[in-house]
């Protein structure tokens, strides 16, 4: 399958860079966050990478995109306080390209602004190694209180954020799952397939 390239344009103007890639028989589709900007992450870095590239072998729609401020995409980094908007305008092309149930899923910087998105179009969200810093903790809040099921994919070896920490922080949360993987550093060199595995079993689950 050959990505197609997409131009998305968010609620205050900016333009991003963005691409779609599904198969003819989707079941469900995956909006991808990527790390954070000012430490080099972008829609191609490791782990969004693998799922970009693994998803549409198990009948998943993609689309990844860059935050503003990153490669092709205007804009400028906004600490976490408009890179919602972003993500918003991604769920808008998703969901206007497929009518299959959509999953959030992001990693790292990603999976802060993800986790803080509470769309009416998504079905669930899924955290991989989120730090919960960039954002205040009232916003991770509402999404920890909805009722749609959540999938946090903790590294056992997180240099950033230990699971255990992560955990105990989202212990209040509702229709919440945590997988740990075993021998995982933050960026899972070596251990991007069974990231890929377990939120692609998520993700079905969703679509039924």
């Amino acid at each position: 399958m050959t990505p197609e390239r997409l131009e998305l344009v968010t609620a205050d103007g900016v333009t991003l860079e963005a691409e779609w890639c599904a198969p003819p028989d989707a079941i469900a589709t995956v909006v991808l966050c990527h790390p954070h900007p000012q430490y080099g992450g972008t829609m191609r870095s490791i782990v969004t990478s693998a799922l970009f590239e693994g998803l549409p072998r198990q009948q998943f729609a993609c689309l990844r995109f860059n935050f503003r401020g990153v490669e092709g995409s205007g804009g400028e980094h906004g600490e976490g306080r408009d890179e919602p908007n972003d993500v918003a305008a991604a769920i808008d092309a998703a969901a206007a390209r497929s009518a299959t149930p959509l999953a959030l899923v992001g990693w790292s910087f990603g999976a802060d602004m993800a986790l803080t998105v509470a769309d009416a179009r998504v079905r669930g969200w899924v955290g991989i190694a989120p730090p919960l810093r960039f954002r205040a903790a009232a916003d991770y809040a509402t999404i920890g209180g909805d009722a749609r099921p959540k999938l946090l994919v903790l590294a056992a070896h997180d240099e950033f954020r230990a699971p255990d920490d992560v955990a105990a922080e989202v212990a209040p949360w509702t229709a919440t799952e945590i997988t740990v993987i075993p021998g995982a550093s933050h960026f899972f060199v070596g251990r991007t397939a069974a990231v890929v595995e377990r939120v692609a079993e998520f993700v079905r689950m969703l679509a039924g």
